[in-house]
């Protein structure tokens, strides 16, 4: 199976369990109509779905199956959607397309799209705390804690947080990679680390999953930094162009683009090697690497 099969598979698994925790299939009320919809709208809207691939196929790597990392997987889905729907608000990037279609502000409303945003991010940590999640509570309470460094002030919202400081400012390459780390890193790497913590792995597994975890995520945003000015607005889904237009610090605009496709080539090899202890049964995650340095969208 390639990776894009996984990731069709995988998409189509996620896409059910979130819909069920969407339509109040699996929560004893549900919420208002119009909020419910809109939070339908931002997180069955499509996208890669790759975080909860990535998360799946390292639990597999300790003997867990897909549906009991499943849940797992949703939480973290519902997260990453609810800072796209955040990330697109007017007072942050003030985007208008996102996977191909109205971003959730305008589709919705500005208020509608914060409520979503809301309640995205506080239903993970509902669904990492049931027990169908894991059996285990100290296996949820890890997992939730993992995922709220991973998301908060020290992760993904204070590498926005940087981001929007650095506009028009002129960064060093290490303080760009620090804030990058932070807003996409953090979260892609949780993902790898949540399959070792649903695997109950540690020691040198777990150091490798970190460190995988670690180094996709600096590919993945050096990637989206060069399809931002080497893409194409329709196969993104997204509009392209808007970081130099908002004068964002990237390392495509501080390395140039041939030091920055350099760059992104090394990680993609540093990411493969780092899986070396897994032998053949990381097969999935090294395409995963392949397919995050070389994506078109």
């Amino acid at each position: 199976m390639t990776f894009a099969d996984k990731i069709s598979e995988t998409t189509v698994l996620v896409e059910q369990r979130l819909a069920d925790y969407l339509t109040g299939a699996r929560g004893p009320v549900a919420p208002p109509e119009k909020l419910a919809e809109a939070m339908r709208y931002a997180a069955l809207g499509g996208g890669k779905r790759l975080r909860p691939v990535l998360l799946i196929e390292s639990a597999a790597l300790f003997g867990v199956r897909a549906e009991n990392a499943l849940d797992a997987a949703a939480a973290l889905e519902c997260v990453h959607c609810y800072s796209l729907v955040h990330d697109d608000l007017p007072a942050m990037d003030d985007d208008a397309l996102r996977r191909g279609r109205p971003t959730v502000h305008l589709a919705f409303n500005e208020a509608t799209a914060i409520l979503a945003g809301d309640g995205l991010l506080t239903l993970a940590f509902e669904i990492l705390a049931t027990p169908q999640t894991h059996g285990d509570p100290s296996v949820r309470g890890e997992l939730a804690l993992g995922l709220a460094r991973a998301a908060g002030w020290a992760g993904m919202a204070g590498g926005q947080s940087l981001d929007l400081e650095a506009e028009d400012q002129q960064l060093e390459v290490n303080d760009i990679r620090r804030l990058q780390a932070l807003k996409t890193g953090a979260l892609i790497q949780f993902a790898c680390v949540g399959g070792a913590i649903l695997g109950r792995a540690e020691g040198e597994s777990w150091q490798a999953l970190e460190t995988y975890g670690r180094l996709l995520g600096q590919a993945f945003q050096l990637a989206d930094d060069l399809l931002d000015v080497t893409g194409d607005t329709d196969k993104l889904g997204k509009e392209t162009g808007k970081d130099s237009g908002a004068g964002k610090a990237t390392l495509v605009a501080a390395l140039g683009l041939d030091e920055a496709r350099a760059e992104l080539e090394r990680l993609e090899g540093e990411a493969i090697a780092s899986l070396e202890k897994f032998g053949d049964s990381a097969h999935t995650l090294r395409e995963a690497a392949t397919f995050v340095s070389r994506r078109e969208y």
